[in-house]
């Protein structure tokens, strides 16, 4: 089995390696890809180092299996090519996302759209797939008519240099980060150097309400993926979704506030119950014992952890809950090695 890893050197690429062999998946060769300036560097996978090579040799070596974490334009110019191959692609862009040709999947929810003819599948997006994980047995068994969303997201979804701008605003960039981790939890962090600036405003202390950017509508590219996926990943056009995603000087992952209004009436222990039943969902919610869920908990894990699940009196058949999830694992690497394990069982690999 050879596997190329296309961005492989960036926050998500690393991820996705350490999650490969977490999971065992049967990588005999690996064939690390990344920008020009990054080849002949060498990544650690499984015990021995790769060296990394440019995309023309990747193609060239015929893998089967080709996760992409290396940009939207990158995937629109190389995906075609790998899949021109033979390969089979997992793309954690967004550009194939709202592709009418291209699958987008979170395999406990839809896994069984996939088939043979599918060269190229999307990975949805972090805030997307967090939500809609606890929603789907919700909309199965009950109907969802709206969904109103407002998150409150890691700086670890911008990548390292956010995380840099951030560190370096708190005044602590020279602390040694703990097994040399870059998402570990803030207790001490690495060298970042030089300020780089990502935002267009200080982070630490600092909440903006502007991620990606702004469209015609008022709303965010961010905003309106969270709108279009999920209506495509749960198969229903009709269920309205309107979004208000903010930028939080967090590291250790994602949170959501969510309203819902379902199409048949419920009683909550129903939803605790419909959303413990997904599988990688937990539920952690007992305020009385101030258990419920934090990014500072979520680190390191590929669950969606959802509390705060409480009945909205302000008008019929709505519920509140909170969730969290790591955004680097489930909501980015972790989604993508289940697909290709998905693809595996299914024998398309």
């Amino acid at each position: 089995m050879k596997v190329a890893l296309v961005g492989a050197t960036g926050l998500v690429g690393t991820r996705m390696l350490q999650v490969l062999e977490e999971r065992d998946f049967p990588v005999d060769e690996l064939i690390p890809v990344a920008s020009e300036k990054s080849v002949g560097r060498k990544v650690g996978f499984k015990g021995r180092e790769w060296t990394v090579v440019s995309a023309e040799d990747a193609i060239a070596a015929k893998p089967q299996l080709a996760l992409f974490s290396a940009g939207g334009e990158t995937s629109h110019q190389l995906a075609p090519l790998f899949a021109a191959a033979g390969c089979r692609v997992v793309d954690n862009s967004s550009f194939w996302r709202m592709d009418a040709t291209k699958k987008l999947v979170v395999p406990e929810i839809n896994g069984d759209v996939l088939t043979a003819d599918d060269y190229i599948i999307a990975n949805p997006n972090c805030s997307t797939i967090q939500m809609v994980l606890p929603l789907a047995p919700i909309h199965k068994e009950l109907g969802i008519k709206r969904i109103v969303v407002s998150t409150y997201q890691s700086v670890t979804g911008t990548g390292y240099k956010a995380i840099a701008q951030m560190n370096t605003e708190r005044g602590i960039a020279e602390k040694e980060r703990p097994e040399g981790d870059p998402l570990a939890p803030a207790t001490s962090l690495g060298h970042w150097g030089e300020y780089p600036a990502v935002y267009p405003y200080p982070i630490d202390q600092n909440i903006l309400p502007h991620i990606d950017s702004f469209l015609d509508n008022g709303y965010t590219k961010e905003e309106m993926k969270m709108v279009n996926e999920t209506k495509k990943i749960l198969r229903d056009d009709s269920i309205a979704v309107t979004a208000t995603t903010v930028r939080v000087p967090v590291q250790g992952g994602h949170s959501e506030s969510v309203n819902v209004e379902t199409c048949k009436p419920f009683t909550i222990a129903q939803i605790r119950s419909l959303m413990a039943s997904e599988p990688g969902v937990t539920v952690l919610d007992d305020p009385s014992h101030n258990v419920y869920p934090m990014p500072l908990y979520a680190w390191g894990k590929d669950d969606v952890f959802v509390g705060r699940i409480r009945e909205d009196f302000s008008q019929p058949n709505t519920f509140n809950f909170w969730c969290v999830s790591d955004n680097i694992r489930k909501g980015a690497a972790t989604n993508a090695v289940q697909i290709a394990q998905l693809l595996l069982e299914k024998g398309l690999i």
